[in-house]
């Protein structure tokens, strides 16, 4: 059985700006016959690997500030404790107070604020920031969900080889963004990377993506 796609605008955009990815990688194979001096088709590779590891850095923010409006406009006892513990700055307190902007409103509109400075690349980060939202333990639950429904059971994924793959995959972005992917103490000789590679990696991306959204929707 296949996981659902959530019908969400968060969601949409993240499947767009991974189509973005897939094209790189399309105009790469389509390019490789005619690779000059000039043209580094790999570099279209590289774009693309960054342009996915985006993609869900992107969708986890909107995500999370998504699933937290709905939460404290609902004040459910339900809501999570890191989010009942959730702390404002005076200046929002005093807003809400004012009747400028509602609870739910400053809560969001500080999270963005930190949210902005924090890149969702690492595992541990994600855990922290899903707890505003959900007390589940998402990697474990994730690795489950995509061992059942994405792989009917032929695969073993555990909490700790899913978080070990989302790192390589964006590990491998940070070399791309800040090292120019020079191997180690190398100045001009770039890692190799290829269409099978990083075709791969977009669609363990797309996978992961799928799963927290189907632990953070699945009720039972």
């Amino acid at each position: 059985m296949a996981v659902s796609r959530p019908q969400t605008r968060q969601f949409e955009a993240f499947m767009t700006n991974l189509s973005y990815a897939r094209r790189m990688v399309e105009a790469g194979r389509m390019l490789t016959p005619f690779r000059s001096p000039t043209i580094d088709i790999d570099d279209f590779y590289r774009a693309a690997w960054v342009q996915a590891v985006g993609a869900i850095d992107h969708w986890l923010h909107e995500e999370v500030l998504r699933r937290v409006a709905e939460l404290t406009i609902r004040d459910s006892p339900e809501m999570p404790h890191q989010l009942r513990m959730y702390e404002l700055p005076l200046h929002r307190v005093e807003a809400v107070r004012r009747g400028e902007v509602t609870l739910s409103e400053a809560v969001v509109e500080h999270l963005r604020d930190k949210l902005a400075v924090q890149a969702l690349q690492h595992p541990g980060k994600i855990s922290e920031v899903l707890k505003l939202v959900t007390e589940k333990k998402v990697w474990f639950e994730a690795a489950g969900c995509i061992n059942q429904h994405f792989f009917q059971g032929r695969t073993t994924f555990n909490e700790k080889k899913l978080r070990g793959r989302y790192l390589e995959i964006t590990q491998r972005r940070n070399k791309i963004a800040h090292d120019a992917d020079l191997i180690d103490g190398d100045l001009k000789q770039r890692r190799p990377i290829d269409e099978a590679e990083v075709t791969d990696a977009i669609d363990w991306i797309e996978r992961i993506a799928l799963a927290i959204a189907h632990v953070l929707d699945d009720e039972g």
